[in-house]
């Protein structure tokens, strides 16, 4: 980031979502989409109470604003609903790492691979890393298939205590 780093100019706009940096004022909602599915290919399990989740995301913020770590909510345009969330981890690095939640209600219509997308796309203008690591449970297919259709391929494996995951290297997308 540059010394302009700005954190609320920070919009990304995609054909139905908006995304903005996370800020405390989207704590509850965003803690109100956490579920246990959806938290089954992920490492860390949902936190129990509006507190805990607290913990977590106060976390984020020193990270948000040095621009290194970043988690946008990604919201629908229509409704300004929160989705989910979509993480670029080590942004400053040759190769940062995608991450990406997405409620349970609005799985199977593509936001998910809309949100990546449009952070991949951003953080590739912006940034211009070499590439994405996308890691992702084996079992995971939806996941698995938004790496793929970002031209995303294997490059790794990993194992942790909740599941086997592939790594995925997706390149730079700046057109």
């Amino acid at each position: 980031m540059t010394a302009d780093w700005d954190v609320s100019r920070v919009e990304i706009r995609s054909e139905r979502l908006r995304l903005k940096l996370f800020t405390a004022d989207d704590a509850e909602e965003v803690f109100a989409a956490i579920t246990p599915a959806i938290t089954r290919f992920m490492q860390w399990e949902p936190p129990r109470s509006l507190t805990a989740f607290a913990e977590v995301w106060r976390s984020w913020l020193a990270p948000i604003l040095d621009g290194s770590d970043l988690h946008f909510v990604a919201r629908s345009l229509a409704h300004d609903r929160c989705l989910g969330l979509v993480g670029l981890h080590a942004a400053r690095t040759a190769c940062p790492e995608i991450g990406i939640w997405i409620r349970e209600d609005v799985h199977g219509n593509g936001i998910g691979r809309e949100a990546v997308a449009a952070v991949a796309v951003w953080a590739s203008e912006e940034l211009n890393p070499d590439c994405f690591e996308y890691p992702v449970a084996e079992e995971n297919v939806a996941s698995r298939r938004i790496a793929e259709s970002l031209g995303g391929v294997i490059v790794s494996r990993r194992s942790n205590p909740k599941y086997l995951s592939v790594v995925y290297r997706i390149p730079n997308l700046r057109s």
